[in-house]
């Protein structure tokens, strides 16, 4: 009976999604319009935000924030609360795939650094809220930038 109790506890690990932080890096630019970061991954190369594994020294939002720094060079104020989140299947290392929810938190950039530390690994770009959603490929994360986009130009206005 014991081993049928810790093979269901197994299951059930395995179906729920492991929780991922993120931050979507955003700017107004010129005509006062919002704008977003988006990085390529290191391993397909697709359009995404920064994002990683919590961090146990670190609060949610300040471990986006680092996510965001390591991975495109960005620096600016992170917001304390989660915009949303989306789901994705995150291909490991060893072909497997791991069902991750990834809570997103809002990142207005002030600085890009010229030199980061995954800056050999990825390439980074500012997108208008529609050409950022058209090019992830996450149905929850192409709805959450648009919303955010929206409400950002009408707040900028």
């Amino acid at each position: 009976m014991a081993g049928a109790i810790e093979e269901a506890d197994l299951k059930r690990k395995r179906r729920s999604p492991r929780v991922q932080v993120a931050a979507l890096p955003f700017r107004l630019g010129a005509e006062g319009q919002p704008e977003f970061l988006l990085v390529t991954s290191r391993e397909t190369k697709r359009w995404i935000i920064p994002k990683g594994w919590p961090m146990p020294d670190r609060k949610d939002h300040r471990a986006a924030e680092r996510e965001a720094y390591e991975e495109a060079g960005l620096k600016g104020r992170v917001g304390k609360k989660a915009l949303g989140q989306y789901r994705y299947e995150k291909r490991m290392g060893d072909g497997s795939t791991v069902a991750c929810a990834v809570k997103v938190f809002p990142l207005r950039v002030e600085d890009e650094r010229r030199r980061w530390p995954e800056r050999k690994q990825r390439r980074r770009r500012w997108y208008a809220p529609e050409d950022a959603a058209a090019l992830v490929a996450e149905s929850d994360l192409q709805e959450l930038l648009l919303a955010f986009g929206a409400r950002t130009a009408k707040e900028s206005v």
